[in-house]
């Protein structure tokens, strides 16, 4: 019998000791992490993190978890590392990185791994996070690369209440639908990393959920800072393009007053894609040097694609050798940028691409070939194995991340900021200067990704390229302007697509009979994004300083409006606009105003709050909104932003005689800002006038007020 009770006991204690967290720890201001067992070499905190900003994190208001930090549970087994966190009934939650299908993840069982589609809504996407925000004011971050579940208040546990089964026993399912509906509504979020032998969770605390948002973009070391230059227009040519047809663009752009800040370059620049030598064709691009200097003398940056997977014929193949995976991409090498070595070969080559003017890179297929296919294989599997120890499975899920830093850590070396684009990324990369995009194309699921992508520090740029009809078209232009980054993606049309956006015709040169007038529209769209740069400009200096997102959801600025827990086809530009694009082939939709009074930006027509309209938005206007008390200053458009660029500001205040506006002044394109170099520009509206003010930090102007009106 005593053998038998110290068995029990010894048991008993072995499973108690699974479930105790073995260390707490505040890490910053307001993130509190919980640690047990033995945590992998590399997860996505010790790749990426370890510069929060602590002086902000500490501004921001101090915050109670609904539960103990005790309460959660971390469970090490067999199989890996099981956590369990309450859930209350009426919590809803969000996030998991850049999500395409769902919103509110209550109910769920989300899986966010990279991978180049979405599947269904479970959570594959091209820029997966192991991280989610509750309604209830926190936030929980599972820090791994690992595969990971959550089940989300999905399931329940043998030992809760059967009740609820009991009384669905009344309903006969007479579709399999109705038949297979999970009914129960657990109290738990149920997290399962298989293979982990140890793990550690950070608690984010609140109070809010915009808050929980701030302290993790802050704990990831701020938001980014754009150049100027990539808040304007940018267009990618078709990927066979040749250094003539390159040139006809930027005729075409400058000669018809259609501003242009950024010409990208698809795979045809290089003598190999797929894989990628890195060198620059001479059949199509005999005079490229010559090409980027008349380029840059009309005010043009360029962009190049390419992707990691390094071609036999590239001059860094040999050296990058011992220094790569052991499986091959499109007969390329997989370089393993956790390695100094291979970091610094890659780095030092393409220095002498961006000594040639090159201003930044589309990184494209850093995700993973899509695994919901089984003919779809180009990438490197789960079981690869790289010189670093990381393996297959967890170097997909930060090699976007370790690709873009690679790549943004050549122009911080020479002070110049930079804006890329690429297709995969994760946690802790709010301060890489950097947009997501996807070849998907749903333009409802672009707008609620972009919602998405706020919660965890993420930039999203909607795709345009053809379109079924000029609804279609200028709905999606209309969305990518007021988008992170303005873009026409037109990597497979021959001409600009607003002059034909069928493919077919396009590449025949057919163009439409309303080619003209739709040029006209597209112009005046892009003209509006020129207009709002000052404005952009300053919500991303926000973002920089204080976390907060420049493009989110509504709920994050109404936390109380309980209807705006579900509205993901809205959301805020800065503190003072809503967006609310069309998706459907018809120019009104229904839009809800939350509370207050808000103005539509094209015709200053007046909304009263917590109440659904339906509006017009002509295809040349934007379906904008501004929220009362806002002061926004409105820049007289230019071709495009260079280093001399002075905006003259018309500024509207909306529906009060006072208000004010605060802009940012630098350089626009180096990290001088950071050692000071800026000034803090003040609008003031007062007494029917409104006047500009700057304190000084250096001599640069870029604003100058020109005129003001006042909508009442």
């Amino acid at each position: 019998m005593k053998k038998l009770l110290l068995y029990l006991f010894l048991i008993t204690a072995g499973l108690i000791a699974t479930v105790q967290v073995s260390a707490q720890k505040e890490i910053a201001p307001g993130v509190i992490k919980l640690q047990k067992g033995e945590i992998d070499t590399f997860t996505p905190y010790s790749l990426f993190g370890g510069k929060p900003v602590i002086e902000a994190m500490k501004a921001l208001p101090a915050a109670k978890l609904p539960f103990d930090a005790e309460d959660v549970q971390i469970k090490i087994t067999d199989r890996g590392c099981l956590i369990e966190v309450p859930l209350e009934d009426n919590e809803q939650i969000y996030g998991f990185g850049l999500q395409f299908e769902t919103f509110g993840q209550r109910g769920l069982r989300k899986r966010p791994i990279v991978n180049d589609n979405p599947l269904n809504g479970l959570g594959y996407t091209h820029a997966p996070q192991t991280f989610y925000v509750s309604t209830k004011g926190y936030g929980i971050l599972v820090n791994t690369a690992r595969y990971t579940t959550f089940l989300c208040g999905s399931n329940q546990k043998t030992e809760h209440s059967r009740q609820q089964r009991i009384e669905e026993k009344k309903h006969i399912a007479t579709t399999t639908e109705d038949l297979y509906k999970n009914r129960s509504n657990g109290n738990k979020i149920f997290i399962d990393v298989p293979g982990a032998k140890g793990i550690e969770v950070f608690v984010i605390t609140g109070p809010e959920v915009l808050d929980v948002v701030k302290r993790y973009n802050l704990l990831s070391g701020g938001g980014c800072l754009p150049p100027m230059w990539g808040l304007g227009f940018k267009y990618r040519v078709k990927g066979d393009a040749t250094q003539d047809s390159v040139m006809r663009f930027a005729d075409y752009f400058r000669n018809n007053n259609i501003p242009c800040d950024v010409l990208g370059l698809e795979p045809g620049w290089q003598t190999a894609t797929y894989s990628c030598s890195y060198i620059w064709s001479k059949d199509r691009f005999p005079q490229h040097k010559e090409m980027l200097t008349r380029l840059q003398e009309k005010g043009y940056k360029v962009n190049l694609w390419e992707h990691a997977y390094v071609h036999p014929s590239s001059p860094i193949r040999k050296a990058l050798e011992p220094y790569s995976g052991d499986f091959l991409v499109w007969n390329g090498l997989v370089p393993d940028f956790i390695k100094p070595e291979a970091h610094k070969i890659f780095t030092d080559y393409h220095r002498t691409l961006i000594d040639e003017g090159i201003s930044g890179f589309k990184l494209d297929e850093c995700d993973n070939s899509n695994i919901s296919f089984a003919s779809a294989t180009w990438c490197f599997p789960d079981l690869a194995q790289f010189p670093s120890g990381i393996d297959g499975e967890q170097m997909h899920q930060v090699f976007g991340s370790l690709y873009v830093n690679a790549m943004d850590s050549i122009y911080r070396a020479k002070n110049t900021r930079t804006y890329q684009d690429y297709r995969s990324s994760g946690m802790f990369m709010s301060s890489r200067s950097a947009v997501l995009y996807s070849d998907t194309y749903d333009p409802k699921e672009y707008i609620q990704a972009l919602c998405n992508s706020a919660f965890g520090g993420l930039l999203w740029c909607p795709e345009v390229r053809e379109a079924h009809s000029a609804e279609d078209f200028f709905h999606r232009l209309q969305t990518v302007i007021l988008s992170p980054q303005a873009m026409v993606n037109a990597w497979y049309l021959q001409y600009a697509p607003w002059l034909q956006f069928d493919r077919g015709k396009n590449e025949r040169g057919e163009f439409l009979p309303e080619a003209k007038q739709y040029e006209e529209y597209a112009r005046t769209l892009i003209n509006l994004r020129m207009e709002l740069i000052p404005y952009l400009y300053a919500a991303f200096h926000t973002y920089q300083q204080e976390g907060t997102p420049p493009f989110r959801p509504l709920l994050m600025d109404f936390p109380k409006d309980e209807r705006l827990r579900t509205i993901s086809d809205q959301y805020m530009i800065g503190d003072g606009l809503m967006a609310a694009p069309l998706y459907e082939n018809k120019k009104a939709r229904k839009v809800y105003f939350p509370e207050g009074t808000w103005y539509n930006f094209n015709t200053n027509g007046k909304y009263e709050g917590n109440r659904e309209y339906e509006i017009t938005t002509e295809l040349n206007q934007l379906p904008l909104y501004v929220r009362q008390g806002t002061l926004l200053p409105l820049a007289e458009p230019v071709p495009y932003v260079d280093a001399q660029t002075v905006f003259n500001l018309n500024c509207k205040v909306y529906g009060t005689p006072t208000a004010t506006c605060q802009l940012f002044e630098d350089d626009g394109i180096s990290y001088d800002f950071q050692k000071g170099q800026f000034n803090q520009v003040t609008l003031n509206a007062a007494k029917g006038k409104v006047k500009l003010t700057r304190t000084k930090g250096c001599k640069i102007k870029r604003y100058q007020l020109k005129g003001y009106e006042f909508i009442n």
